[in-house]
């Protein structure tokens, strides 16, 4: 047996000196500033505090040692520490603990930990308070009408935005720690009854055999763990930060994944065009949200294929039909229109990545610079044809309009993708790119689920749902793509 599993095994004993020596060695007392220790006594009986500054609550932490201090010693019966823990801590969350490991642990998340001489229990108060922020709306998902709530780093308030908008005692909560060192809070979300039982047990496997000493990544790497090593650019899990799109999927049956520390939820299974949907059309009518969601299909149609359809159409002239003359090229520039794209394309990225990087003050300092002297400058001494900027910047504003940032992102590489296929090979490139594109997507699967679902395998229905915004009164039945143990949802 390791040294490690010895010291996992090691229990509270009723020596408080013994325990006092070992908690401080394994808690650093003396070293670190912000664990600290208080020791008092209640009647005869000599009591260890230990709590972490900063997580534990003052004011709960007052009340506690102005009660115990209060006591008297004919007030003890001879079980000091089951008279404590039943009748003179004013507090309803309390727990009993048998060993050190686990006592060490809940102190490192945020809880108060009481010793008491004579016990081989410690009891545990969970009087944690996390810094945090308001519940914001999120950047990339903000809409016009409806709620302006987001979810947070704490993990307990995203749970509480989502109880909020699902009061069902049968909404499950199912939490577990990753990470040796970091001991992560992660808690897997569905509908008892209603998400599919077997989606519900392979996630959690998943997670529980993830081995990693942390994930201060959060909600990244542990989709990294679950969906397995891949070079696939395209998201196979959605992420959103609004709790009304979180309800709205557990309603569906899926299964959602809460990282403590991250505002993203992870909603799994997830397709293609789970990533071109936005709560902004679920806002609206359902014949605006129709509009809405085909103009923003048209944006992602745009983004991907506008620049290598016209790189083609520059390249082979005769292919331009007679209406569409006016898209050439007039003047090609100082060098070739594929070189110019790519570093049209690396110029947006380094952009986009400055704007992230910028304080908000100089952030339109950074739209003037790409405008003027980028874009304007780069035309008159010949780096660009002025087409390139033109239909580059169109094919952005589709890319910033796709629902998803990842997707956006897989979209992007994609494009290079196509655009180098075309510079070097013209049509027959164009062709092959759309077919390993095509096949690479149809042949993804993301938990068992296809990734183009209801494109490939084809389903009208679920086909239909995509196409067109309908009614919620008219959607009776849960999508068949998640699998769901209850179907009908009216």
């Amino acid at each position: 047996m390791t040294t490690q599993q010895v010291e996992k095994k090691r229990l509270i004993v009723e020596n408080l000196d013994e325990n006092k020596t070992y908690l401080n060695h394994a808690l650093g007392i003396g070293e670190n500033f912000d664990i600290g220790l208080h020791e008092f006594t209640v009647g005869r009986t000599r009591v260890l505090l230990y709590y972490i500054n900063g997580f534990a609550s003052d004011n709960i932490i007052t009340q506690v040692l102005r009660d115990l201090n209060d006591l008297r010693e004919r007030d003890l019966p001879a079980d000091v520490f089951e008279h404590l823990f039943h009748k003179y801590i004013p507090y309803f969350q309390l727990a009993k603990i048998a060993t050190a490991n686990e006592f060490i642990d809940k102190l490192l998340v945020g809880q108060v930990g009481l010793v008491i001489e004579g016990s081989e229990k410690a009891i545990l108060i969970d009087a944690k308070i996390y810094p945090t922020r308001t519940p914001e709306e999120p950047d990339t998902e903000r809409i016009v009408r409806g709620a302006h709530d987001g979810f947070t780093e704490t993990l307990v308030i995203n749970t509480v935005l989502t109880r909020r908008r699902i009061r069902d005692e049968r909404l499950r909560f199912e939490i577990m720690q990753i990470g040796k060192r970091t001991k992560t809070d992660v808690a897997i979300a569905y509908l008892k009854g209603v998400a599919n039982k077997e989606l519900i047990a392979t996630l959690k496997e998943r997670l529980q055999n993830i081995d990693i000493d942390g994930i201060p990544m959060a909600e990244k790497t542990v989709e990294e763990f679950i969906i397995g090593k891949t070079l696939h650019p395209f998201p196979l899990v959605r992420y959103t930060e609004r709790p009304d799109v979180a309800a709205v999927h557990l309603l569906e049956g899926h299964v959602l994944i809460y990282v403590d520390t991250s505002p993203s939820v992870m909603i799994t299974p997830a397709t293609y065009f789970h990533h071109v949907q936005h709560a902004e059309e679920y806002r609206q009518t359902p014949v605006v949200g129709a509009y809405l969601r085909w103009v923003r299909f048209l944006g992602i149609f745009v983004s991907v294929f506008l620049l290598p359809i016209w790189l083609l159409l520059a390249m082979n002239p005769s292919m331009v039909p007679d209406v569409l003359h006016f898209i050439g090229i007039k003047k090609t520039g100082s060098i070739p229109l594929l070189a110019q794209f790519l570093v049209a394309e690396i110029g947006l990225d380094l952009m986009r990545m400055a704007a992230i990087h910028t304080p908000s003050p100089l952030s339109i300092a950074i739209g003037l610079l790409a405008a003027i002297l980028v874009g304007d400058v780069a035309i008159k001494v010949g780096l660009f044809a002025p087409e390139v900027i033109l239909y580059l910047a169109v094919a952005a504003i589709g890319m910033y309009a796709t629902p998803s940032y990842e997707l956006s992102l897989a979209n992007r590489l994609v494009r290079l993708f196509l655009l180098l296929m075309v510079g070097f090979f013209s049509t027959t490139g164009l062709m092959i790119g759309l077919l390993v594109v095509l096949v690479a997507l149809a042949s993804t699967r993301s938990l068992d689920t296809p990734y183009l679902w209801p494109f490939i395998p084809f389903n009208f229905k679920g086909f239909k749902d995509i196409l067109i915004r309908m009614a919620v009164p008219m959607k009776n039945n849960r999508p068949s793509i998640v699998r769901s143990h209850d179907s009908t949802r009216q």
